[in-house]
């Protein structure tokens, strides 16, 4: 099968207040479904943790969206669209500081990101998406296959987070982990791509360590049923003198001796110095690593002839007596080695060592608990649209208006090219087309379309109608849904999206008046 269509991977964020325009949508109450994605704390913070460990690894490793079972044979062009409600429109989040702005020169908004989650495959994705207006400003726009993986019954996919701004593993608003998604019915139950479009709700920002440990008292040490565990500190006699003062609450031992331990190389620790014996013990030993063996070739020490004098005294030897069998050096524990006599300064000490391995004890002196907790050490960083704004949301509105679309493309084009690399995020701008597009595979009966030479990755990025380069806002009308070879010469050249009816506005309106909430206090 010749690939034409698939989805650009990516992600939205959207939030705000609909307006009184939705009175005239019918039984919207049956449109909207509705999933949770981390819906406990523990659930939240295990998310974090698997994509923030180890540096951001996970986020780092992940690719593009472009599943290959979006495949179609057949497209074609139809109608115009016939709006089921009244248009209406809901204002964007804040306004950034206006910038002088030339021609193209495209001021990329805050908004905008990476959605970042686990497919039911096991492997790591990502789509493009942008933060929307909303009551309690925590709603993300993205496409509906960026959220619901359609390869395994429909179910919702895991560990579901948006980054705005995302660039090379980093976090530069934070990290939002998903609650809760708001769908279409027809897509979430038929796979309806016409409404391939999801507003999920997050909490809070998130930084900071799951596990981070706490110093305590004992008395807190001891009722504490939590993980925890306890430091031992080397002090000096002075510092342990502290223990005196009734108002310290510092736990000081004194710690006793203990001796090192001879074990053979192999035990865990073990550490190899060296013994010296006398240089019988040493030439009968064997060589190689082990316990007792030769450590190394005997060591010749220069000394003095008073100094190998001395030596040989140690070993009961009378130089002022002629040596007799009652008289000469017989080597010992403290005096070893072969002494060498000589006047005229060139008298030695020979010493011969073999191998001691040991395990290390300790010396006896006053040491210092410290006790410590392991809490949580995360941190609330804030509410996505008070720390990026958020698009506004605009439905029923005319085709062929001119949009700006905005995602982070990655994948290759059918005859293999690979122009994008999914580090930044791209752009594209003109008018939509005003007949629909169809592709009936996917039951997508009327998508709007767009000019736009992008690839997987893209899905789930805003076309945003009436954009100010200024102010770097505008209104979410439709999301990247999928990328299409139109003139099938192997090269992407159109995008499409679902067009945003009454009944989109009503998911909408459910998603935005949806409390998330903090996941630390």
């Amino acid at each position: 099968m010749k690939r034409i269509l698939l989805p650009a991977g990516g992600a939205i964020l959207a939030t705000g207040l609909l307006a009184a325009g939705l009175a005239g949508t019918a039984q919207a109450d049956n449109v909207i479904e509705n999933a949770d994605l981390a819906k406990t704390q523990a659930q939240a913070e295990e998310v974090v943790e698997f994509w923030t460990k180890s540096n951001n690894a996970a986020l780092k490793g992940a690719v593009a969206f472009s599943p290959d079972v979006l495949e179609v044979e057949k497209i074609s062009r139809g109608g115009g669209y016939s709006a089921d409600t009244k248009p209406g429109v809901t204002a964007p989040i804040g306004e950034e500081k206006k910038t002088a702005a030339k021609t193209q020169n495209v001021n990329l908004p805050k908004s905008i990101g990476k959605v970042f989650f686990e497919g039911r495959d096991g492997k790591l994705y990502w789509c493009s998406g942008t933060s929307i207006q909303s009551q309690y400003r925590n709603l993300v726009a993205t496409a509906g296959h960026c959220v619901y993986d359609i390869a395994a019954n429909k179910e919702v996919v895991s560990r579901w987070v948006f980054v705005p701004g995302y660039y090379q593993g980093k976090t530069p608003f934070g990290l939002y982990v998903g609650k809760q998604a708001f769908t279409h019915y027809d897509f979430e139950v038929y796979e309806d791509f016409d409404r391939d479009y999801a507003f999920v709700t997050v909490y809070d920002a998130l930084g900071g360590s799951l596990k981070e440990p706490k110093k305590v008292y004992w008395d807190e040490f001891r009722q504490y049923r939590g993980e925890k565990f306890v430091k031992e500190v080397p002090v000096s006699r002075e510092e342990a003198r502290k223990r005196l003062d009734p108002h310290n609450k510092d736990v000081y031992v004194l710690k006793g001796a203990v001796p090192d331990e001879a074990v053979g190389p192999n035990y865990p620790g073990a550490e190899v110095t060296k013994a010296e014996v006398t240089g019988s013990k040493y030439f009968q030993a064997r060589s190689g690593q082990g316990q007792g063996r030769k450590f190394g070739a005997p060591e010749v020490e220069q000394v003095t002839y008073t100094e190998a004098v001395e030596y040989l005294k140690g070993q009961g030897f009378d130089p002022e007596k002629p040596l007799s069998d009652t008289n000469k050096p017989v080597p010992n524990d403290k005096f070893p080695g072969t002494v060498k006599l000589d006047r005229r300064g060139n008298s030695t000490i020979t010493h011969y060592f073999v191998q001691l391995w040991v395990k290390k004890g300790t010396e006896r002196g006053w040491i210092r608990k410290d006790f410590y907790t392991v809490v949580s050490g995360l941190k609330s960083g804030g509410r996505l649209g008070d720390n990026v704004g958020g698009q506004g949301f605009a439905w029923n509105q005319p085709t062929g208006k001119y949009v700006r679309t905005f995602g982070y493309p990655q994948g290759a084009h059918p005859d293999g090219n690979k122009p994008y690399t999914g580090v930044t995020p791209k752009w594209c701008y003109g008018k939509t087309g005003k007949n629909v597009t169809k592709a009936p595979e996917f039951k997508v009966e009327e998508h709007i379309s767009l000019k736009c030479a992008v690839t997987g990755g893209y899905a789930g990025g805003p076309w945003l109608l009436k954009y100010s380069n200024a102010k770097r806002l505008g209104y979410v009308n439709g999301v990247t849904s999928l990328v299409m070879d139109s003139d099938k010469n192997k090269r992407y050249d159109t995008i499409t999206s679902p067009y945003f009816d009454g009944e989109t506005a009503a998911i909408y309106s459910a998603a935005s008046k949806s409390w998330s909430g903090k996941l630390v206090k």
